[in-house]
């Protein structure tokens, strides 16, 4: 506002921020690109003949409410911390020199909250999950209604790497990782959504007695509890494809996903189109199963909502697909019938041009 001192703040406000802009782009690299024709051409290598693909115990969709106490022991502490800002890895961080006292005072008052959430059923969780029949074909996966493969259910569009990458590095798609129709091979794709609701409803009762700190613990609790739901409900997806059922994993194995297969969700680096929720949400009638809804912008309505889709091959991974040129948004825009300026708007961040 001021005539004096307003030249030189602009000007050191453009200095700083093209500093960003540059220190930006050379930590994402810019790398050079290829052509989608070139990528798809260095998919992911997969030997689909030498391969089965594990089939589900069943079809189609299946809610669930497990009890709090279920989830309980499938929750993953160190983002907890990271909430409050305190860096480190959980239980490790009791014994950091500079936050160690903090963060076990903060432990103590987060299972004291628990045990009342818990005790006086404050939290309920609602989850759905499902399998169908499915194909890739080419960078989209295929559903169907049944393994006999006659009648297509739906399609999932998906995004390949197109940064330039060395020899022997494939340019991977999550299509990649679910069997080709030409393949032979019936393979199966699998989804969930999952909700904790009254974490808003407690935190708001804290909120209006003043209480901040137990009101940002209450929707943390809820948040690390929709975790939690999601690595237990995958635990059941992978017994119900079979594989699961011989797992020996400890809790810390569990935690750092050192199991077969992948979950990853729409609007992460390896799926990075939000709008691809709405299919999800259909099929699994989430609204109706699982208490959680889509609102305009494809957020999750509660918060605490963790959604996403389950690929069970042993060779699924998760990587960033980072930066497409223009020949694949129009690709993906022809292939999912929406105009190239509307793909554009919702992959803004991987454009890169």
């Amino acid at each position: 506002l001021s005539d004096d001192q307003r030249p030189a703040f602009v000007e050191k406000l453009d200095a700083d921020y093209a500093k960003l802009r540059d220190d930006h782009a050379g930590r994402t690299g810019n790398r050079p690109s290829v052509t989608l024709a070139d990528a798809r051409a260095n998919r992911t290598p997969i030997d689909w003949a030498a391969y089965t693909p594990p089939q589900p115990e069943f079809l189609g969709v299946h809610a669930v409410e497990p009890s709090l106490e279920t989830l309980i022991p499938f929750i993953d502490w160190s983002p907890f911390f990271h909430t409050w800002e305190l860096r480190g890895r959980y239980p490790a961080i009791f014994d950091d020199p500079v936050h160690g006292k903090q963060a076990r005072e903060l432990f103590a008052d987060a299972q004291a909250l628990l045990s009342q959430i818990v005790a006086q059923r404050q939290f309920t969780a609602r989850g759905v999950y499902g399998f169908w029949p499915a194909n890739a074909e080419g960078d989209d996966v295929t559903l169907y209604t049944d393994a006999d493969r006659s009648t297509p259910l739906a399609t999932f569009h998906f995004l390949r790497q197109q940064m330039e990458k060395g020899a022997g590095q494939a340019h991977h798609a999550l299509s990649d990782f679910i069997a080709p129709r030409e393949s032979g091979k019936v393979d199966t794709l699998g989804g969930f959504a999952v909700s904790i609701h009254g974490g808003d409803e407690l935190a708001k009762t804290y909120e209006a007695q003043h209480d901040d700190y137990n009101a940002i613990l209450a929707k943390a609790l809820a948040d690390r509890l929709a975790e939690a739901f999601a690595e237990y409900l995958h635990r059941e997806a992978r017994c119900a494809w079979g594989y699961g059922k011989e797992e020996q994993l400890s809790r810390e194995e569990i935690i750092r996903e050192q199991y077969r297969g992948i979950r990853p969700a729409a609007g992460y680096p390896a799926s990075p189109d939000h709008t691809e929720k709405q299919l999800l949400f259909q099929l699994l009638d989430a609204e109706k199963n699982a208490g959680v809804r889509l609102t305009e912008s494809f957020a999750m309505w509660p918060g605490a909502a963790v959604s996403g889709l389950y690929f069970s091959h042993p060779e699924a991974k998760y990587f960033a697909v980072g930066r497409i040129e223009h020949d694949q948004v129009e690709d993906y825009a022809a292939r999912k019938g929406e105009s190239v300026a509307w793909v554009e708007q919702w992959l803004a961040p991987n454009l890169a041009y």
